[in-house]
């Protein structure tokens, strides 16, 4: 390693290097340690689909910020990662490719054949994955990388899914799922999307079967009527009293249906009767039942239409929708259409529109599993940030139904129920039994579902340290400290972690669920492959390195909003990784002599601090407080925000600039001041940052001299260095209030050179009135000369008289009176005015010339034209502010 850094800062020189360095000292592993206190976040694990985006980023970048500040706060700080198997959308890709490769389908190669297919896509994404991770610079330990179907974890949920059983809480029943017909299995309550789409109502008329009128109903899914078995109308309703217990005409499949009363129907909503199709609505289904009425499916699992369909039989849903309908208007039964907005309920995988089926599927009682899930949050044991959410979080608790956990596929926890084949006895069982508890029988064969990807990932929290067995990991590290999520799927994971959690371990998974909003484009759309506006992140760690991503990522968000992905705060923050790599291989240069060994430091005990030390030293300290308070109420953007301000505005803009002159001086004593201050605010700094941007902060800190940081050890890393203090003897309120008087003196200068356009270099002359602060001026007067380009300073009471021809500015405390001689130079100044005034001048005659031409007005398009309008009044405009400043220097240089 050279004696400092490299003169240009390129994260691909150092990124990787650093990781495998953090790797090989193991600086990410958390043990059982009961003289640390525990820390622990498991990582939402990625699927195995293919690879990270940018949510994945944003949310393990928040991970990775608490783990990096809790590890140097003296945490045993565990990040367990981890990849989960996601049944429905693995099972979807691996079927694709096989059909791509083979042309065959899962079915054709059989059960297990599929499954070897699948566990080599597992291999292949899920080592991608951890790599990705790693570019990102995630602080897992990878020792105790998990997967959802390892073999640990399926021991978890074998355990749990028998102990409700046994419980009665789990059960098979024939109900109405969700269901995919393009995915070709079950769906939970939460895996339905349910988006508002532009539709139809189609007003049918079902003649009575005396030949009479009838009743009219609507419906927007005109395939499911081959499946109707009644009308139902409410008991309130006078229009059909006396149709009830009558019966209407299927029209033209010419099958009489029942006209049942029933509380359902709104009798102010369309025609106020409803048909009842109990195989194909959750609603329908319940008055079904409350009516004993026959259930009849008109479609097959892949939404063709079956044998009730008749001639439509094979068709596609909505292939036989158009038909149907076609039909049903050419034989006079269509009354009329209303164009209106409906909600259409789709698979949250392959976004295609679910069927309600009547299934055999597994299903698990939530009503006692809620109670305590709910109590965690009400007792406060379980808090959400932002508090907001908790009331989303109950509302979806309190009415919640019963969750079907069984999905027809094949790669996932393969249910643990075995069928007899001679009596049909179900047997719940940890391993295959080897005969039939009820009649004896040795031929038994286990159910064929796998359970919702959701069930074992519900179990995340503790199935990873080791539960069901009682390990010194599940003792020290559960219940885990926080869950990083996306409020997206609040309902789909984070509900059922907390009620799993509550049932196996006796108490919440967790004390605090931290939900993040969404990272969509600059346009606020949300990134999806049908829009193509996804941003891959190692695509972005290539062009500007790990940490710029990082940082661009959590600055100004806040928790639980969306944030989106700009282009140019990405080159801002890169533009902060130079800015730090710049004054940091400043400072660096000036702690080492020629040779590259470290120059004379003064100590803490023995330093002779200035006024602007001292001011750096208590603004790190102040802002030490801040950045950690910020970081415990988990507004980790503001925390970033902070120590941006700190180093860029504090450190690089001002303390460098103020202390700049002493290190070129000849007072040895006070060099060895400035070196110490430098050095030791450097290191918090870096510490500071370090959780935000960890590969620049550790590779700056490698070249800190050893006497300085002992940061040549190999053992002494950044990485696992202690976290910065706030420490009340550090408060020196007078320096503060002094420095900060100099800096918004310097400001106020450099606005009005700025105001009238004078270069930094004129040099100035300036008068301070003021009357409290005559001593304070004094003191930073050297200063003020300096940074400023003063030459004398002169210190006046408030109620002095104040000379001609000068420029003023106030100042907290004080005026400010610059002489308008020494910023500007009026000769010069008028002739560039007076040239810049023609040049205005023949810009506006040759516009005005141009529009008074009338064939360019009536040829030229209306908008060249209009184009041309406005850059005449930006000439007149541009033009009249150079005669006012003619006049204003006429006016000064009389003075």
């Amino acid at each position: 390693m050279g004696r400092n850094l490299a003169k240009t800062y390129d994260p691909k020189s150092f990124e990787d290097r650093i990781y495998e360095m953090w790797e090989e000292h193991g600086s990410f592993n958390a043990e059982v340690d009961r003289d640390k206190k525990p820390y622990c976040i498991v990582m939402p694990p990625p699927n195995i689909t293919g690879q990270l985006h940018m949510g994945h980023a944003l949310d393990q970048t928040l991970q990775d910020i608490l783990i990096r500040w809790r590890r140097m706060q003296g945490y045993s700080a565990l990040w367990l990662p981890g990849s989960d198997h996601a049944s429905i959308a693995t099972e979807v890709k691996v079927n694709n490719a096989l059909r791509e490769e083979t042309g065959k389908d899962k079915k054709d190669i059989g059960r297990e054949a599929f499954l070897e297919r699948a566990w080599k896509w597992k291999e292949e994404y899920g080592g991608r994955i951890t790599k990705q991770c790693r570019k990102l610079g995630d602080s897992c330990d990878w020792r105790r990388e998990r997967f959802t179907m390892d073999e640990g974890c399926n021991k978890a949920v074998t355990e749990l899914f028998i102990r409700l059983y046994d419980k009665g809480m789990i059960y098979k029943g024939n109900r109405l799922v969700n269901w995919c017909p393009d995915c070709m299995t079950s769906l939970s309550d939460a895996e339905v999307e349910h988006e508002d789409e532009h539709g139809k109502y189609w007003y049918f008329r079902y003649p009575a079967k005396d030949g009479g009128e009838g009743i009219t109903v609507a419906t927007s899914r005109p395939e499911t009527m081959f499946g109707d078995v009644a009308i139902a109308v409410s008991p309130e309703d006078d229009r059909y009293k006396d149709l009830v217990g009558k019966t209407v005409i299927l029209p033209i499949l010419n099958r009489e249906i029942l006209v049942i009363a029933d509380e359902y129907p709104d009798p102010d909503k369309g025609t106020g009767a409803v048909k009842i199709t109990p195989a194909h609505d959750a609603n329908d289904f319940l008055v079904g039942q409350r009516h004993n009425l026959e259930i009849m499916s008109c479609m097959n699992d892949d939404a063709t239409m079956n044998e009730l369909a008749g001639k439509y039989e094979g068709m596609d849903r909505y292939e036989c929708r158009k038909a149907w309908v076609h039909d049903l208007e050419e034989a006079g039964f269509l009354v009329k259409i209303e164009e209106l907005t409906i909600p259409v309920g789709k698979c949250y995988r392959c976004h295609n529109a679910i069927e309600p089926k009547l299934s055999d599927q597994w299903f698990v009682k939530m009503e006692d599993l809620a109670k305590p899930a709910v109590e965690a949050a009400k007792s406060g044991k379980l808090k959400h940030v932002p508090e907001r959410f908790e009331k989303i979080y109950l509302n979806w608790l309190n009415d919640i139904h019963d969750w079907c956990i069984s999905r027809q596929l094949w790669w996932g926890h393969r249910i643990p129920a075995y069928y007899c084949d001679d009596c049909g006895e179900i047997v719940v069982s940890r391993t295959m039994p080897s005969a039939c508890p009820k009649c004896g029988c040795t031929h038994l064969h286990q159910d064929e579902d796998v359970l919702d990807t959701w069930f074992s990932s519900g179990l995340w929290p503790f199935s990873t340290l080791g539960w069901p067995d009682k390990t010194p990991e599940l003792d020290y590290f559960y219940p885990n400290s926080v869950m990083v999520t996306g409020y997206d799927i609040l309902f789909f994971w984070v509900i059922r972690m907390v009620f799993s959690g509550c049932e196996a371990m006796g108490e919440p998974p967790f004390e605090y669920v931290f939900l993040h909003g969404l990272v969509r484009d600059e346009q606020g759309r949300k990134m999806s492959k049908s829009l193509g506006n996804g941003i891959d992140p190692l695509e972005v760690i290539d062009k500007v390195g790990a940490d710029a991503l990082r940082f661009m990522l959590i600055t100004g968000i806040t928790p639980g909003n969306d944030t989106r992905f700009i282009w140019d705060r990405l080159e801002s923050s890169r533009n902060f990784a130079n800015k730090l790599w710049n004054a940091s291989r400043f400072t660096i240069m000036n702690l080492l002599d020629d040779e590259g060994n470290p120059l004379q430091v003064a100590t803490a005990e023995n330093a002779m601090l200035r006024d602007e030390d001292k001011w750096i030293i208590s603004r790190v300290n102040e802002a030490t407080a801040d950045i950690t308070n910020s970081l415990e109420k988990f507004e980790l953007g503001l925390a970033g925000q902070k120590v941006y301000e700190l180093i860029w505005d504090e450190y690089c803009d001002w303390y460098i600039e103020l202390v700049k002159a002493r290190l070129w001086s000849d007072d040895e004593e006070d060099k060895a001041t400035a070196r110490f201050v430098l050095q030791s605010v450097l290191k918090d700094l870096l510490k500071l940052l370090h959780p935000f941007m960890p590969f620049i902060t550790e590779e700056i800190w490698g070249y800190l001299p050893a006497e300085l940081g002992d940061s040549n050890d190999d053992d002494n890393l950044l990485i696992t260095s202690s976290w910065p203090i706030y420490d009340e003897r550090k408060t020196y309120s007078e320096s503060v209030s002094r420095i900060e008087t100099a800096k918004e003196i310097i400001k106020a200068i450099r606005n009005a050179r700025t105001e009238v356009d004078a270069a930094p270099s004129r040099k100035l002359n300036l008068i301070v009135k003021t009357d409290a602060l005559k001593d304070t001026v004094e003191a930073i007067s050297a200063h003020i000369k300096k940074i400023a380009n003063v030459v004398d300073i002169t210190v006046e009471g408030t109620d002095s008289e104040t000379p001609d021809g000068v420029v003023s500015a106030v100042f907290t405390g004080g005026e400010l009176l610059i002489p308008l001689a020494d910023l500007v130079d009026f000769e010069a100044e008028r002739e560039r005015l007076e040239k810049e005034k023609k040049r205005l001048e023949g810009e506006v005659a040759r516009v005005d010339k141009k529009l008074s031409n009338q064939g360019f007005v009536a040829k030229a398009p209306a908008s060249v034209v209009e184009e041309e309008k406005q850059k005449g009044d930006k000439y007149r405009e541009m033009l009249e502010t150079v005669i006012k400043r003619l006049e204003s220097m006429g006016e000064a240089s009389a003075k």
